[in-house]
């Protein structure tokens, strides 16, 4: 079914994610799961990339996580969750001199203050809207809210497949406050949900 509307994902992100992958997996590895997909999905170069704009990325980073879920099966999971762990350590890295700013005002603060503004960083770093991506307080836990949930578009699956996200987020929590959460992604777009969220437990912690 088409898109009612565009779902934009940040340029800068993908680049992120797309060379994670190719340092990940290997540019021949990464080749030969997008050509298994049906339909293929071209492994396009830099120069391609670079001409990408927020919609047509968007549209490609779905169509690459459902490549690799297909090539790997059940686990994809664990291959994309990874993924998302090791993009939030580049995407400090590489931040603005305005990110990084705010990234060590987090380090700064006491362990117990550090976990919701954490998330608000993260969420600066994914969305491509000011509404695209938002963090919520749940009773004594945390929610992120994934609204445009680029890697849905055009999914229809039984269970969540955002596991990029949800790297991402358990990487961005153990990076601000030293040990691993519970994060759940409790409904998603891809399974017929409104919005994709994720439920962070605090109260064991």
């Amino acid at each position: 079914m088409k898109e009612s509307s565009p779902r934009p994902t940040s340029l800068r992100f993908f680049r992120l994610f797309w060379d994670t992958l190719v340092t990940e997996l290997g540019p021949e590895t990464l080749r030969l799961v997008l050509e298994k997909a049906n339909p293929p999905v071209e492994f396009d170069d830099p120069d391609t990339i670079s001409r990408y704009t927020p919609v047509s990325a968007a549209e490609k980073y779905a169509r690459i996580q459902q490549a690799i879920r297909s090539y790997y099966g059940r686990g994809a999971r664990g291959e994309l969750t990874r993924i998302g762990r090791l993009i939030w350590g580049r995407q400090l890295e590489t931040a603005s001199y305005v990110a990084k700013a705010q990234a060590q005002l987090v380090r700064n603060l006491p362990p117990s203050l550090r976990i919701k503004p954490s998330l608000d960083l993260l969420a600066s770093f994914l969305r491509e809207r000011p509404d695209g991506v938002t963090v919520h307080s749940l009773d004594l836990d945390l929610l992120l809210v994934d609204h445009s949930s680029s890697v849905t578009i055009g999914q229809t699956e039984v269970h969540p497949i955002c596991f990029v996200t949800l790297g991402l987020i358990q990487e961005a929590l153990y990076w601000a406050f030293g040990r691993e959460f519970d994060v759940e992604e409790r409904c998603c777009r891809a399974a017929g949900a409104a919005q994709c969220e994720f439920k962070i437990t605090l109260a064991a912690n």
